[in-house]
């Protein structure tokens, strides 16, 4: 039987982007138990209030909602466990660094299968200010107009 090839997204966090300020991400392996595969590969998950921790020199992914399989038995997963990410030393080390000394913090991103394979993408992040929040909306909403009228002057021209 051939490998599953290619990306499919299971879950993203899209109010990520807009709580936080992305510095920088990572691409983290998980384990995971047979029935939580079999959930995510039936596309059920939540990343909305996970987040990630650095405990004993080990990455941990909190607070991920991935609902027991439907047709698993007694050997079913608890659907909020607290699971382990798989990630190189050095990047755990600088992982470590960052959380204690700046203030940030690990956001879940999106949840996806990569060659088969379950990953998360995780973020340092830093938390924005309601202000923030809405510059960013306010910006976003003039380089919209600003594409309209200019997409309207060629379309003028022609």
């Amino acid at each position: 039987m051939p490998r599953e090839q290619g990306t499919k997204i299971v879950a993203q966090n899209k109010k990520a982007r807009h709580d936080y300020h992305i510095e920088t991400t990572y691409e983290a392996g998980m384990v995971l138990v047979g029935t939580e595969v079999k959930s995510l590969r039936a596309g059920r998950a939540s990343l909305v209030d996970g987040f990630a921790e650095v405990d004993n020199g080990e990455v941990w992914l909190l607070n991920v909602h991935i609902p027991e399989y439907t047709q698993g038995t007694w050997t079913n997963h608890m659907s909020r466990r607290k699971r382990k990410l798989l990630l190189n030393r050095v990047e755990i080390d600088k992982i470590e660094r960052k959380v204690s000394e700046k203030g940030l913090t690990l956001v879940p991103l999106s949840l996806y299968f990569k060659d088969g394979r379950a990953k998360v993408e995780i973020a340092l992040a830093k938390g924005k200010k309601s202000w923030d929040k809405r510059h960013t909306i306010a910006e976003r909403t003039a380089n919209r107009e600003k594409e309209i009228e200019v997409g309207r002057r060629l379309k003028g021209m022609r």
